[in-house]
Parts: structure tokens; sequence; C-alpha cells
């Protein structure tokens, strides 16, 4: 077996391009290389060509690997519904949840899962690229753990730990790691990477030469910031990279202000990704009401508990934000459970995404829909055209919607007219909802929705039609992984260390 982890003194330490990176840099070198990992938590999702669902961040990677994405890439996903409790995703498919009480006992079977999909990758592969979770430094869980130095350990491999020197405290945070692991899993620790740096690497060095001296292991380089390395977040975090974002396309028009609803269970919230990417486009993660009712466009995106996020929406006065602006023919845009809280009513009688009070009650009224919960996940790559322009998808969703029965009525809204379809969801007026994930990924659909939107909310806005794509903008980011993979890293030492 040929294989490397890639672990983190932190969360959002920059583990996932990292790996996306080394991938492309090795198929570049003509090595059949996968990614993988263990275990992910996240609601950013993906669904694979065989209908297997898997975290967004390994699919990246296996794009940038040039691989068929496929379950044993991802074979534990973790979708938090709540504090306590996560949705489980096993070998792509929905396997029950899973408690904060029950992670000494529910692990042992999910571990197993995960090493039989390591050993499955690593036969058919030349090299397997494996990516830690959170801190590697996690002690207080090494007793489940089978993502980061469980996996090394079980399964022989060198972990290379990044550090985020962005976030300030990166020497300190390499050395805690070292100093806290015991001597059975400080034995597979090979050496150090430093990411997201700014400024002369010169006036860093002599804090690695003490790193190196007092761990006795060496630092394999220091990958610089790079501006635009922000598209298919992990998580939520990855939200913050579109004001980062630096577009050298000039917008062919005015603005178009793009005001997401953050709410507290988003999911695939890389959904909007395409629109923050387009020149001219400017998207806000928000909870402010003044700031829904202002922008010229509001979309209620994914969530991983609809009726909690939807009650939420109503404490915080964004769902009457929303229903007014509606009403005077603005703009709103929902996706998948954002799209099933403008229905008339949502209805989940086996709690598959609610509980107690929450599992039946009224949507915004402002699509001619009816949600109906069940237990069976539906998970598909669908295909369809909006005014001429193809459309490729993917769906990921409990929530089945169909037109509205007599009686269904919306809280804030009103039966509304029957409308007209949009995607696999319905269209009335300015209110546009789908279940489609990845939708705006298509370019031409995605331009002329968005030319839709300015003429409805009367913005100068337009297209800047020769600015790149969207999957041209993702290749870019990941030939840039591999560029500073190349350019930062001691490409030497790892092959070594992957014994290639």
């Amino acid at each position: 077996m040929t294989g490397l982890l890639l672990a983190g003194t932190t969360s959002d330490a920059g583990k996932s391009l990292l790996t996306a990176g080394l991938c492309r840099w090795l198929v570049r070198r003509g090595v059949r290389v996968a990614p993988f990992k263990s275990q992910n938590m996240s609601n950013n999702s993906m669904v694979c060509p065989d209908g297997a669902e898997i975290g967004r961040a390994q699919w990246v990677q296996a794009v940038a690997a040039h691989a068929v994405p496929e379950a044993a890439m991802n074979p534990v996903l973790l979708k938090p519904g709540s504090d306590r409790r996560s949705h489980v995703v096993l070998l792509g498919r929905p396997h029950g949840e899973l408690g904060t009480g029950e992670w000494a006992t529910g692990r042992r079977e999910l571990a197993a899962a995960a090493f039989a999909a390591y050993d499955d990758l690593a036969s058919r592969y030349d090299v397997v690229v494996a990516e830690g979770a959170g801190s590697a430094a996690e002690v207080n869980l090494r007793g489940g753990d089978y993502v980061n130095f469980g996996l090394a350990r079980a399964k022989g491999l060198p972990v290379v730990v990044v550090g985020d020197i962005d976030r300030g405290g990166v020497l300190a945070a390499m050395y805690g790691t070292w100093a806290l692991v015991d001597e059975g899993d400080r034995a597979h620790l090979a050496g150090w990477i430093v990411n997201k740096f700014r400024g002369d690497v010169d006036l860093l060095r002599p804090g690695l030469d003490v790193i190196t001296d007092r761990t006795g292991l060496p630092v394999f380089g220091v990958v610089p910031w790079l501006e635009g390395a922000w598209l298919d977040g992990e998580d939520a975090l990855a939200l913050g990279g579109w004001s980062r974002a630096v577009d050298t396309h000039p917008a062919a028009g005015g603005s178009l202000r793009v005001a997401v609803v953050g709410f507290p269970r988003l999911s695939n919230a890389t959904d909007v990704d395409a629109l923050a990417a387009e020149p001219g486009v400017d998207v806000t993660v928000t909870a402010d009401p003044d700031v829904v009712a202002g922008a010229d466009l509001v979309v209620l995106p994914g969530s991983r508990a609809t009726l909690g996020d939807l009650r939420w929406l109503r404490e915080r006065g964004l769902a009457e934000a929303v229903v007014a602006r509606a009403r005077r023919g603005a703009p709103v845009l929902g996706i998948c459970g954002g799209y099933q809280m403008l229905a008339q009513r949502l209805h989940d009688p086996d709690g598959v995404e609610a509980s107690g009070d929450e599992r039946d009650g009224t949507g915004l009224g402002l699509l001619p829909t009816r949600v109906d919960f069940g237990g069976e996940k539906v998970l598909g790559t669908p295909t369809g055209e909006w005014r001429g322009h193809e459309v490729r998808a993917y769906e990921i969703h409990h929530g089945v919607a169909t037109l509205a029965r007599e009686g269904d009525v919306g809280a804030e809204g009103a039966a509304v007219e029957a409308g007209s379809p949009f995607l696999d969801g319905w269209r009335c007026g300015a209110t546009f909802g789908t279940t489609w994930h990845g939708a705006f990924e298509n370019d031409g659909f995605r331009r002329a929705f968005l030319s839709e939107v300015a003429a409805l909310s009367g913005s100068t806005f337009a297209v800047a039609t020769t600015a790149p794509g969207f999957a041209a903008r993702r290749e870019a980011m990941i030939e840039r992984l591999g560029d500073a993979v190349e350019e930062h890293l001691d490409t030497g030492a790892l092959l070594r260390l992957m014994g290639l």
C-alpha cells in the first residue's frame, strides 16, 4: 500500500485544498491517485455518477485527480442536524443517526467500513492521499479516531501536518501537536507544511528551524496565501471566501446585490458559489431583515433541518421580510430546503428532519406546493432545461414537493395561482423554487436567470459574457493548487514518503 495522510493543526487549515493540489500534481506526473477522507462532517455534499452521496471536498479532489468520484473516497459522511445529533451517510447511502453519547460504540462500525474503503482504493490506485479531520491533536477523541492517527496507525501511513499561519500561532500549534500525541502516533509524524503565508519567507525561517530542532521533523514547505482558492468549500466557513475573491474580469453593467439567508443548519452553500463568481454579482450572507428587504435577489439556500430553520426564519423577522418583497414583485429564490419553505404546507410525520410540534406546519405560502418528508432520501443527477439552456444538477433531499391540496394555505402568504414550472420546481411572479443543487454552475442558465432577476429588480446589471465559466474557474483554481504544490513544497521528499 502506498499513501499519505495530510492532517491539520486545526480545522480550516487548508487540508482540503492542499489535498486537491497534491492530487493534481501527482496526476500530472502520471500517477493514478485517489483522494480519501475516512469521515467528513459537513452539510455540503455531492452526488456521484453512481448515485452515492459524498462530501463536496472529496468530489472536488476526485476532479483534481481525474478520477471518477465514488463512495469509497468518503465512506462516512456526518451531516449535523443539531448540536448533538448527526445524520450518517455510510458508503454513499443514509445510515441512521449518531448522537454525541454514541460515538464510542457507533464509531466501531463506521471505522471498519472506512478502513475497508481505504483498502479498496489502495488496491485500484497507485497512491491514496488521505485527508484528516479537524485537529490531529484532539486527544480527547483519540480512542474512537479513524480519520487522523487512527487511520495512520491502521494503514501504516506517514502523516504530514498542515498549519494555518494566517490565523496566528502556527509554530505553537505545530509543536503542541507533536507534544500532545502519544509516542505511537508521533512515530507516524513525518513533517510539517505551513499554509496561507503572506510576506517574506526569510523572516519565518528561524521559527521553522526551531520547529525542526525541537521535533526532529522537517518543514516540507511554506505555501503562500492563494487568492481565488475559495470555490467548493467543505462547510459554511467557506462563505467568507466570497469577500476575498479577486476578479480580473469587470462587470458588463451595474452590480447585482444578492442576499443569502444564513440558516443555522445551512447546507450545500456551494450552490451560491457560481453566483458569487459572476462579475458584478455582490453576494452577502445575512440574518438581517433590512438586508433581505433591500437586496436585488434573496436566496433561501438548502437546510439540513428545514422546519427548524423555518421557525428560526420567523423568529428573526426574516420570513416577514421575504414575504413582503415577494408581494411587491422583488425576486426570491429557494433552493432545496429553501424551496420547501416557500410552500403552503410542510408535513414530516416521522420526524425525518424535525421533532415535536415542528413535524407539521405552514410554509411561507409563496408557491403552490406542499412538501411531504419521507424516510427514503432522493439522490440523483437530473438534467433539464430553462428557456433553451441545458441544466445539469444533482439532488439530495427527503422532502418531496407536489402541488398543494385544498386547505394547504401558508401562514404568511396566501393561496397562489398555479404559476409555471421552473426546473423541477415552480415560479410564481418573481418567486422561484427548485430542489436541484448545482443548477447555477451551468453558465448559460445562470446568466439567463441573473438577467431575468436584473429585469425584475430594475438593476442595471448585465452579464459579462466574456468572463470564464464556472467549470473553467474551478479548473483554474485546481491548476493553481497543483502549481503551488510543485513550486513551494519539497516534492522529492513527499514522493519518497509515498514510496514513489
